[in-house]
């Protein structure tokens, strides 16, 4: 960068780092997806080539970084990004680190859009857009910890919608009856209302949908029991 006298602006410029020696989770998550889901009819509780669509995204992410990161995890609309403790990737910096994920799962978003949804195609008006955040966590346990809870986490949304939109769409409730419904039950209960008076089985139900879908550093896309296999996932870190 060339040299003048303005160039002082520069120490108002403020470089925050992430914490030596701590494990980084790079989560993004979409914007107002809500309304770019409704606008683009997705299928509910699950569309599956949006769920495609995120996960090819994240995958290439993956791919573009796979020296620093150990493995990804999404469900619905967000993705984490488990970044190795020793780590140096930009210097450890939150806002390099933060901006060059989102903005490139963004860009994959959009160019790999066609191939999942070749008959809608985007509307200027209606983009997706994502937002990001950089975590450190101290330990192997914590990191542990945080995917069993993005995990467990998948579990509770995926039974709450798959049951609440069941009983809209195939029961005739409506929205706010099968909020009452449903308020105040338990995982067996709701299973029990998805079974008893929709005839379907949640156990039959697609692994992605129950249990998300995790990427690893080879670019393998599976959908496992994340508390199950924890131990064998970070195996060596």
């Amino acid at each position: 960068m060339a040299k003048s006298r303005f160039e002082y602006v520069r120490d108002f410029e403020q470089r925050d780092v992430l914490i030596p020696e701590t494990y980084i989770v790079v989560r993004i998550d979409g914007k107002k997806f809500h309304e770019f889901s409704n606008y683009y009819k997705f299928e509910k509780p699950n569309d599956m080539r949006a769920l495609k669509l995120m996960n090819a995204c994240a995958k290439n992410v993956l791919l573009q970084y796979r020296s620093e990161v150990i493995l990804a995890y999404g469900e619905s609309d967000e993705y984490s990004f488990i970044l190795r403790s020793d780590t140096t990737l930009y210097n450890r910096r939150i806002d390099k680190i933060s901006s060059l994920f989102v903005s490139l799962f963004t860009s994959q978003y959009v160019m790999l859009w066609s191939k999942f949804f070749p008959n809608d195609p985007l509307d200027v008006k209606h983009l997706p857009f994502f937002d990001s955040r950089c975590v450190s966590y101290p330990n192997l346990k914590c990191i542990k910890d945080y995917l069993s809870w993005r995990f467990v986490d998948t579990h509770i949304n995926n039974l709450y919608n798959t049951v609440f939109w069941q009983l809209v769409q195939k029961c005739g409730l409506t929205t706010r009856e099968a909020e009452n419904k449903l308020s105040g039950t338990v995982s067996s209960e709701k299973q029990e209302i998805l079974f008893s008076e929709c005839g379907i089985n949640y156990n039959n139900e697609p692994e992605m949908f129950k249990k998300g879908s995790l990427v690893t550093r080879k670019g393998e896309i599976l959908h496992i029991d994340v508390i199950k296999k924890i131990d064998e996932l970070f195996e060596g870190y």
